[in-house]
């Protein structure tokens, strides 16, 4: 029997006069994830996705990466059958008589109308004659086995293991974002929930060498080229933030120091993201966190751009996203020491309740425009993908 990896979706489905859009993109995705797995391009059929493999097929490696692809429910290994019902049944029992079990249940579904017989007549038959010849009992409930039979518009697909795809949309599909990413362990995890929702993401992090090490940079760049297994490819901008902060330093109280760094670095990005068309900002502020994260300061630190800045973890716990750190991967990076520039000059009891007229009243006895624009012209780009890394001037 031929071999495929079936592929559903979700919220696709609801997508309705866009459904061939979103369809189209999970394909796309799917086949550059897999570009060098021995298979042959993804295809919709039928409300799902067909992935013909070949014989040298990795299954394992190919299970592995499109457990990583935003925007599949559940995928599984399966065989094709002739439309038969009489060929459902050996078929069915030739793979499932491979396995012990003392119990089991047929879910089968017909979106192949033209078959003539219905979901529940198919499931009564290949049940009739697995428990005939197996000895098994069925059991709809707690099955010990379940054997997924679906009719599509060529094939009938025949499977015994469904494993669950991340969820989401696919990648690309929701426009373009700029996050700015400290190389700690809320804003990778901010990243991987905006990319799940289909944002493109360019990352921008902000370091103070050569009044630190190079580390963080170190660091921003192995999070981005992990979160590549979820965004397929990015870019990051490395910023240098130090003269700005010199200026902030020398002319500024000690106590508003990081709410001025964060308001430095919203404009900075803000001028990343029109250059690179994106629509708003992210950040991993999570409210009450730190210091700079109290709703007051959160609020003043926001009023420093006109581009909309979402904060997707604003309402979680610290131990929830370290949680997701770990299942993604980023929170052993994260850990690893560095020199953040947030933490340089940074005063023991700095301002929680920031007052937005002496923050804008100290920003205008700055003179930090010069320093802005060195930032901006200094910046490396770095074009990063599941294979490569690609250095361009920025």
């Amino acid at each position: 029997m031929d071999r495929f990896f079936v592929i559903h979706y979700n919220e696709l489905g609801l997508k309705k006069g866009n459904r061939d859009y979103f369809e189209n993109a999970l394909c796309r995705n799917i086949n550059s994830v897999l570009q060098d797995c021995q298979v042959e391009r993804a295809k919709r059929i039928s409300g799902r996705l067909l992935l013909p493999l070949t014989a040298n097929a990795d299954v394992s490696e190919i299970k592995k990466r499109l457990g990583q692809v935003f925007g599949i429910a559940y995928f599984g290994e399966a065989w094709a059958s002739p439309q038969v019902v009489e060929n459902l049944e050996t078929n069915a029992w030739a793979l499932m008589q491979g396995h012990p079990f003392n119990s089991f249940r047929i879910q089968a579904h017909r979106a192949n109308k033209n078959f003539p017989h219905t979901s529940v007549e198919i499931n009564q038959r290949v049940g009739a004659y697995v428990k005939q010849q197996s000895g098994a009992r069925v059991d709809l409930e707690k099955a010990e086995m379940t054997c997924w039979i679906e009719i599509v518009e060529k094939y009938a697909l025949i499977y015994l293991e469904r494993l669950p795809g991340p969820g989401g949309l696919p990648v690309g599909t929701s426009g373009k974002v700029v996050v700015l990413l400290s190389g700690g362990i809320d804003s990778p995890v901010a990243a991987w929930k905006m990319i799940k929702r289909g944002c493109t993401a360019v990352f921008v992090h902000f370091h103070s060498f050569p009044y630190t090490n190079k580390e963080s940079q170190e660091k921003a760049k192995q999070i981005v080229q992990l979160l590549c297994h979820y965004a397929l490819q990015a870019k990051i901008y490395l910023v240098p933030f130090a003269e700005v902060q010199r200026h902030i330093m020398v002319d500024t109280p000690l106590d508003t120091r990081v709410i001025l760094y964060r308001r430095y670095m919203l404009r900075l990005a803000e001028q990343i993201a029109r250059r690179e068309k994106a629509r708003v900002l992210v950040t991993g502020d999570s409210v009450g966190q730190v210091a700079s994260q109290t709703i007051e300061n959160i609020d003043v630190i926001s009023r420093a751009v006109s581009m909309p800045t979402l904060r997707p973890l604003i309402g979680d716990d610290k131990i929830e996203i370290i949680e997701i750190a770990r299942q993604i991967g980023t929170y052993e990076i994260s850990i690893q020491p560095d020199q953040d520039c947030c933490s340089l000059f940074v005063p023991k009891h700095p301002e929680t309740k920031a007052n937005l007229a002496e923050i804008e009243k100290s920003e205008a006895q700055l003179n930090a425009g010069d320093a802005m624009n060195a930032a901006m012209e200094s910046a490396e780009v770095l074009s990063l993908s599941l294979e490569r890394v690609a250095r361009s001037a920025g």
